[in-house]
């Protein structure tokens, strides 16, 4: 039996993970700060030479805060991230590190492959390449899975507060000028521990099938929720945000889908998360 530490079990992806990893009978421990700080180190030595597998959940997620706090979303996500992947070196275990598409320019015309050079946009998108940098220079084993625009049945996420707005609404306006793809959080934990038991190792990309823009996902929703509800599409100017987003990050799934096979398509992993929120 695989021995699992799970760090950062109570966010939206920690919680898919605990219930893939019961599912699939690994004996786990979930840990959470202040249980575990990343940029303690003291702490790290609740991970022995006795765990097989550390899956990090733990990340500073606020991409508009990090552009006044970027020094403290390096430390959690760049830093504290390298701390980790040493100790994880030390102790023999491999590390399953969760990345994101914002690590890239987003000024492709196709999708993103694995190799392709890190030019981030933004603060947050430069603290996430900080750490998938210290992980390769750590030299311990790892996985790291870059994925992008996460939704679940829970917790805080675009597909969630769409479902609300479009129940309440006539009306609204949503960006057409952001292309990407989609992901489950149960698709992504799912697939993520499966690529790890195929022996993958190095940097992958996860996400749900197919893209859309961010007006096309709202749309989806609202046609299952309240067809009722016009969604238009509207530019990024119109909602300005501190943290510049790419326009175009969809994440190329070649090297995934030649190990696991097609990826679900965005709609009915969609249909899922709406069906059970």
């Amino acid at each position: 039996m695989k021995r699992v530490v799970l760090i950062g079990s109570d966010g939206m992806l920690g919680r898919a993970f605990t219930a893939e990893l019961d599912a699939g009978g690994y004996a786990h421990l979930d840990l959470d700060r202040p249980r575990i700080d990343l940029n303690d180190r003291a702490t790290l030595s609740v991970i022995t030479s006795e765990v097989d597998l550390v899956v990090c959940c733990a990340a500073w997620t606020d991409v508009d805060g990090a552009e006044t706090h970027e020094a403290e979303a390096t430390a959690v996500n760049g830093t504290g991230t390298g701390h980790l992947a040493e100790h994880c070196g030390t102790v023999g275990a491999t590390l399953l590190h969760f990345s994101t598409d914002y690590v890239f320019a987003g000024d492709a015309t196709e999708p993103y492959r694995t190799d392709a050079p890190l030019q981030p946009l933004n603060a947050y998108g430069r603290s996430k390449a900080v750490g998938e940098e210290a992980i390769r220079e750590s030299g311990a084993d790892h996985l790291i899975v870059r994925t992008s625009w996460l939704y679940a049945p829970w917790a805080n996420n675009f597909v969630l507060t769409m479902k609300k707005l479009t129940a309440e609404r006539d009306e609204l306006r949503v960006v057409d000028d952001q292309r990407g793809r989609p992901t489950s959080a149960e698709h992504l934990a799912r697939t993520s521990l499966a690529l790890y038991e195929d022996g993958a190792r190095g940097t992958f990309h996860v996400t749900d099938g197919g893209e859309c823009t961010w007006h096309e996902l709202a749309a989806f929703v609202a046609s299952r929720v309240n067809p009722d509800c016009r969604v238009l599409p509207c530019s990024s100017a119109e909602f300005p945000r501190p943290a510049l987003r790419p326009a175009y990050s969809v994440l190329d799934l070649s090297t995934t889908e030649q190990r696991l096979g097609p990826m679900g398509a965005w709609r009915d992993h969609v249909d899922a998360a709406l069906a059970k929120s």
